[in-house]
C-alpha cells in the first residue's frame, strides 16, 4: 500500500520533471533532434543561390567559381576526418566541432563578400568554403550514425528520412533568409553561418548511441514522421510556385517562414507521445518480464567479447585480405580494400560527380538560357525539394522492396543512375521548360544516390565502423566533381564565353566577369556528363551480380536475435 501511494505521489509531484528528463533522453526525441539538425545541414546544396554573389563581389570567371565549387564539394563529401573523430570521441564533441567549423567557414565568406575584410586570395576562399562545407559531415556523422545504430532494422527508412530533411534544407533555409533578411543572397551566407551551428549546440546532449531494442510498430512511427515531412515538402513546393506568380511582401515571407517552423516542430509531438507512453508502461508495477530481455543480451555479449578477444590477438594488417562474410563487421582497411567498395567508389565518382557538377552550375545554366533570376532561384529550390523526395523514396521504397521481394539495394542504385542520364540530356539539348524537368530529375536522383549508397555500406560492411565507412563511401565524389566541374564544365563554358566575346568584337578585360549565353554553353559538357553517368550505372551492375545471393537472405537476422524487446507503442 505504501509503495502504491509513493508511486501516486511521484506521479503527482516530481512526475513532470522526471518525465521531461525521460522524454529528452529517449530514442524518439533523439530522432526529432536529428531531423532538425539535418534540416539545417544543406548549405552545400544551395550554392547556386549565393554563388552569383561570390562571383560578382570577387570578380571570378566561371572556371574560378567552379574551382570554389569543387572545394565546397570536397569539404562536403570528404567526411573521413569526422568519421575517425566519431570513433574516438563522444557524439557531443562531434556536433560541437561541426558547429564551430560551420560558423567559422561561412562567416568569413560573408565578411569577404560584404567587403568587411580585405579581398581574400582564391586559395583562401577555397579554404573557407571547404571548412564551412566540411561541417556538414560532422552534423551528419553526429546525428545520422547514432540513429542508424539505434534502429538497425529500419536503417533504410532512417537514412531516407534523415537525408530527406537534408534535401529539404536548401528550400527551408532559402525561405527563412527571405523572411529574415529579404532578397539579399549575401545575407543568406550569414544565415548559413549561425543557424545550423545554433541548432547543433541546442541538441548536442540529446543525441547518442543507445541500446538496440525492438519496438513492434517502429515502422509505423517512422511513417508518421514521413507524412509530416511530405506535408512540409509539398508546402515548400507550393510556396515556390506562388512566389513565382506573385511578389511577396515582408509580412508574407514572415508568415510562410512561421508555417515552415510549425511543420518542422510537428514531429516533436510524435516523439513526446511515444516517450510518454513508454514512461507510463514502465511505471506499471504488474508489467511482465520478457524472457528474451535477459537471455539474448547475455548471448550477444558473450559473442561480442569472444570476437573482440580474437581481434586483439591478431594484427589488423594481417586481416586485411582475410575478410569476413558480407554483412559482418569489416575493419576499415578490410572494407576500403574490398572489391565491393572499389565498385562503389567508381559508381559515386561517376554518378555523384556528375550530379554535383549539374547542381553547382544550375544558376549559370539558367542564366545562359535566358531565365530571369527569380526563376533560377526556383530551379535551386526545386532541386532541394526533389532531392528530399529522392532520399525518402529510395530509403522507404528500397526497404519495402528488400523485405518483401528481396530486391537488392545495389539494383536501386543502378536504376537511379540510368534515370540521372535523362536529366543531363535535358540540359545538353534544352527545349522550352526542360530545365524545370531537369532540375526535378537531377535533384531526385542526386538525393536517391546518397540514401542507397549509405544503406549498402551499412549492409555489406557492418555497423561497427560505420561512422568512418559511410564517410569513406563518398570520398571519390569530390574527385569526380573536380574533373567534371572544373576541368570539363568550367573550361568549356569559359571557352565558349571567350568565343562569343571575340565574335561580338569586344576585348576581354582583366577582372571582367565572363558570361556565356545560349544553348552551346553547356551542351558538350553535359553530353560528357551523360556518358560518365551511364558508365557508372554499368559499373554498379557488377555490384548487383556480386551481391545477389547476399540479398536473397535475411540480412537483418543478427539484429533480430541480439535486440532487447521494447515496450509496445501507442500507434496502431
Amino acid at each position: 500500500m505504501a509503495t502504491h501511494n509513493w508511486r501516486n505521489g511521484r506521479r503527482c509531484g516530481i512526475f513532470n520533471y522526471e518525465m521531461a528528463l525521460h522524454v529528452i533522453g529517449g530514442r524518439w526525441f533523439m530522432v526529432f533532434a536529428s531531423l532538425l539538425i539535418m534540416a539545417g545541414s544543406g548549405a552545400t546544396y544551395i550554392f547556386g543561390t549565393y554563388s552569383k554573389a561570390i562571383k560578382s563581389s570577387q570578380g571570378y570567371d566561371q572556371t574560378t567559381l567552379n574551382l570554389l565549387g569543387f572545394y565546397k564539394d570536397l569539404g562536403g563529401n570528404f567526411g573521413v576526418f569526422s568519421g575517425l573523430v566519431a570513433e574516438v570521441t563522444p557524439t557531443w564533441f562531434v556536433l560541437l566541432l561541426g558547429s564551430a567549423t560551420n560558423f567559422a567557414g561561412y562567416f568569413i565568406i560573408w565578411l569577404a563578400v560584404t567587403d568587411r575584410i580585405s579581398k581574400p586570395k582564391v586559395w583562401q576562399m577555397c579554404l573557407y568554403i571547404c571548412i564551412g562545407a566540411n561541417s556538414q559531415n560532422f552534423s551528419n556523422t553526429g546525428s545520422l550514425v547514432p540513429c542508424v545504430k539505434n534502429f538497425p532494422e529500419s536503417r533504410g527508412v532512417v537514412l531516407g528520412l534523415l537525408k530527406g530533411y537534408v534535401g529539404l534544407s536548401g528550400a527551408i533555409m532559402t525561405q527563412l533568409y527571405l523572411a529574415i533578411y529579404g532578397d539579399d543572397s549575401k545575407s543568406l551566407i550569414l544565415l548559413l553561418s549561425w543557424l545550423p551551428a545554433a541548432i547543433s549546440v541546442v541538441f548536442v546532449y540529446t543525441i547518442r548511441t543507445m541500446r538496440v531494442v525492438r519496438q513492434p510498430n517502429e515502422h509505423k512511427i517512422f511513417y508518421q514522421f514521413l507524412y509530416v515531412s511530405i506535408a512540409l515538402a509539398l508546402f515548400l513546393m507550393a510556396l515556390i510556385i506562388i512566389q513565382r506568380q506573385f511578389v511577396f511582401s515582408k509580412a508574407a515571407y514572415a508568415g510562410s517562414a512561421t508555417a515552415i517552423c510549425v511543420l518542422l516542430f510537428v514531429p516533436l509531438s510524435i516523439a513526446i507521445r511515444e516517450e510518454i507512453l513508454i514512461w507510463n508502461l514502465e511505471e506499471k508495477p504488474d508489467r511482465p518480464l520478457i524472457e528474451s530481455t535477459i537471455e539474448k543480451p547475455l548471448i550477444a555479449e558473450s559473442k561480442q567479447v569472444k570476437k573482440e578477444s580474437e581481434e586483439q590477438n591478431t594484427s589488423c594488417f594481417a586481416n586485411i585480405f582475410n575478410k569476413p562474410e558480407r554483412g559482418e563487421d569489416y575493419t576499415i582497411l578490410q572494407a576500403l580494400l574490398s572489391i565491393d567498395m572499389i565498385i562503389l567508389f567508381i559508381a559515386t565518382f561517376c554518378g555523384l560527380g556528375a550530379s554535383l557538377t549539374a547542381l553547382d552550375n544550375l544558376g549559370q545554366i539558367g542564366e545562359s538560357l535566358g531565365y530571369p533570376s527569380n526563376t533560377v532561384s526556383s530551379f535551386v529550390s526545386l532541386v532541394s525539394i526533389w532531392n528530399y523526395f529522392g532520399r525518402v523514396f529510395s530509403g522507404f521504397a528500397s526497404e519495402i522492396l528488400l523485405k518483401k521481394y528481396k530486391f537488392p539495394r545495389p539494383l536501386m542504385l543502378t536504376l537511379v543512375l540510368f534515370l540521372s542520364c535523362i536529366g543531363h540530356l535535358l540540359i545538353a539539348f534544352p527545349v522550352r521548360g526542360s530545365v524545370y524537368l531537369s532540375s526535378v530529375i537531377i535533384g531526385f536522383t542526386y538525393g536517391a544516390q546518397f540514401t542507397v549508397i549509405f544503406a549498402i555500406i551499412s549492409e555489406l560492411f557492418g555497423l561497427k565502423y560505420y561512422s568512418t565507412l559511410f564517410n569513406c563511401g563518398l570520398i571519390s565524389s569530390p574527385l569526380g566533381s573536380y574533373i567534371l566541374n572544373v576541368k570539363v564544365t568550367g573550361y568549356l563554358y569559359d571557352r565558349e564565353a571567350r568565343k562569343q566575346l571575340q565574335t561580338s568584337g569586344n576585348a576581354l578585360m582583366k577582372g571582367v566577369e565572363l558570361t556565356c549565353l545560349g544553348t552551346e554553353c553547356y551542351r558538350l559538357s553535359f553530353i560528357i556528363m551523360t556518358s560518365v553517368t551511364l558508365a557508372g550505372a554499368m559499373v554498379s551492375l557488377f555490384l548487383v551480380m556480386r551481391t545477389r545471393e547476399f540479398y536473397k537472405n535475411d540480412i537483418y537476422k543478427k539484429f533480430k536475435e541480439d535486440a532487447i524487446e521494447e515496450l509496445p507503442s501507442s500507434s496502431s
